[in-house]
């Protein structure tokens, strides 16, 4: 039993890690996107979205 359960504990570790790093690399992407088109509209309203609900919670 236990055996089992360690074995279920540790491919949940790394389904969660692999999990954060692929939304850590979103994000990433996200706020270079974030950039990229606040110098197009002229800074201001690119930054906002970012860090709203989304960033934040977690």
């Amino acid at each position: 039993q236990r055996e089992r359960r360690s074995k279920w504990l540790e491919r949940e570790r790394e389904r969660g890690e692999r999990e954060r790093e692929r939304e850590r690399e979103r994000e990433r992407e996200e706020r270079e996107g974030e950039r990229e088109r606040g110098r197009e509209e002229g800074r201001g309203r690119g930054r906002d979205r970012v860090g709203v609900g989304e960033t934040k919670g977690k």
